[in-house]
């Protein structure tokens, strides 16, 4: 078992290009990290790793023993997983990357119930907006939100994301309600810049229109976008799946229903391929179980819609 982390510690250096940052990874410390791979070197007697300016590289040999060792570790993981399945447990360690907002309001509880449920399954879950290279950073999964691109990828849709523009009573109060998509350009906006499409799109009859946002308040956070609302500071183009609370609280108005958003899809993403761990497999089921239909944060718009209607 020791070779075996040891050899998962050689491959987490090579991956991140560091002890530094493999021992974060790994959640231990530095000098222990360099210890295993200082006696990897001396039972093989031969170099592995070598210095340089840009950090950790692995030399030709490290190059060999990664690729060989990455494949020992897989069929180890394989094998630890088909046993445990006989017994209807689920083992391994799933590495995660989800949107940060999704991720801490309807990920997090999913993975809460699944730690409880399993007791040896392990996470390593990053909440980051940023599009991983799935692959590359050996993720197992990710999970998505909008348009897809990576073809070469297995995707699974887990739940409709909607927006809708909204602001809170003060504000409106002060400012008045935008009644068409073109009053927008007399309001404060309130930018998400993490965006690739820097305009808000609506649906007008079976046109789509584009309204280019103007405000001083940007941020890559809808979380803080939602702060600034709430504040009475402008008006938001969010996803229901942040502001829904806020909505049934009344602390937000939804506004434009007759304009709806385009819709877009919630996806997992896992590498091509046949097979899928038992640990992905659980994981994957639990999230379209959990969001399958109509999610719990879309009736906010349904309700919005009912009570603006004259009839």
């Amino acid at each position: 078992m020791s070779e075996l982390e040891n050899l998962r510690f050689f491959v987490e250096v090579v991956e991140s290009g560091g002890f530094n940052r493999a021992a974060k990874r790994l959640g231990i410390s530095k000098s222990i990290v360099s210890r295993r791979i200082a006696q990897i070197e001396a039972d093989l007697g031969v170099r592995l790793l070598s210095r340089s300016t840009r950090g950790i590289v692995p030399t030709d040999a490290g190059i060999e023993f990664k690729e060989r060792g990455e494949k020992i570790l897989a069929d180890y993981e394989t094998a630890r997983e088909s046993v445990a399945r006989r017994g209807g447990d689920v083992v391994g360690t799933l590495r995660l990357s989800v949107p940060l907002s999704f991720g801490i309001h309807h990920v997090a509880p999913v993975l809460t119930d699944l730690a409880l449920r399993y007791p040896r399954l392990e996470f390593d879950v990053s909440y980051n907006d940023r599009v991983v290279d799935l692959i590359g950073e050996r993720f197992d999964a990710a999970i998505r939100i909008g348009l897809l691109h990576d073809s070469a990828l297995v995707a699974r849709r887990i739940a409709p994301s909607r927006a809708v523009v909204v602001a809170s009573p003060d504000y409106l109060a002060r400012r008045g309600t935008p009644r068409v998509p073109a009053d927008l350009a007399q309001h404060d906006c309130l930018i998400y810049t993490s965006s690739l499409d820097a305009d808000w799109h609506f649906k007008v009859g079976k046109r789509q229109v584009a309204v280019r946002p103007n405000g001083r308040l940007r941020s890559d956070s809808g979380e803080a976008i939602m702060q600034w609302a709430l504040a009475g500071l402008g008006v938001s183009m969010a996803p229901t799946f942040i502001v829904w609370e806020e909505i049934s609280k009344g602390r937000l108005v939804p506004m434009l229903l007759d304009y709806p958003a385009p819709e877009f899809g919630i996806y997992i993403l896992r590498p091509p391929g046949n097979y899928v761990p038992g640990k992905l497999r659980v994981l994957i089921d639990t999230l379209v179980e959990r969001f399958d239909g109509e999610p719990v944060w879309d009736p906010c718009l349904m309700e919005a819609r009912s009570e603006n209607d004259p009839t």
